[in-house]
């Protein structure tokens, strides 16, 4: 066909161990390969596993507790702090990469989408809005050529604001 076949090569049940493996991580990378594939070679059971597979990514990943919520506000609020005082240019752009990373894990997450990695976090964040992907990209974007930290600022805590803001004073992790 001219491009790269890869191939994976499971049974009728190990597939399974990686849809639900993929579900828990919220990372659809087999179920989305299945359902968007293209079939080279059926025996008559593909149309069942690809539906299957359809469900799993419409369905979007489980939705986040109030304590996972309040545990990744801590962490954002944490790096956005570091972000916020450092004065050293090698550490702003590994913090604001972390920034990052963890921001649009929180917005797709509290609103029920699939994260992705490399590649597939900008593609996961224009599926659950353009727009907003558009400025997330464009705050990092003016960050990385410019070193002007404020609009990641600014979106980060008019992300964290409908859930309380930023998190720090008070907060406990495994403490009842």
């Amino acid at each position: 066909f001219g491009w790269a076949i890869e191939v994976f090569v499971h049974n009728l049940t190990s597939y399974k161990h990686f849809f639900k493996n993929d579900y828990e991580r919220a990372r659809p990378s087999m179920p989305r390969m299945i359902s968007e594939g293209r079939v080279l070679k059926d025996d008559g059971i593909i149309d069942s596993i690809k539906k299957e597979a359809k469900e799993i990514v419409e369905k979007g990943p489980a939705e986040w507790s109030v304590e996972t919520i309040n545990a990744k506000r801590y962490f954002i609020s944490d790096a956005l702090d570091d972000f916020i005082g450092s004065s050293i240019r090698a550490e702003d752009i590994f913090i604001a990469n972390t920034l990052a990373e963890l921001v649009s894990e929180f917005v797709l997450r509290t609103n029920r989408k699939w994260i992705g990695a490399s590649k597939w976090v900008v593609r996961s964040l224009k599926q659950y809005d353009e727009e907003f992907a558009k400025q997330f990209v464009e705050a990092f974007d003016i960050f990385y050529k410019t070193g002007d930290k404020n609009q990641v600022i600014q979106l980060v805590e008019n992300i964290l604001q409908p859930f309380g803001g930023k998190l720090f004073h008070g907060f406990s992790l495994g403490k009842k």
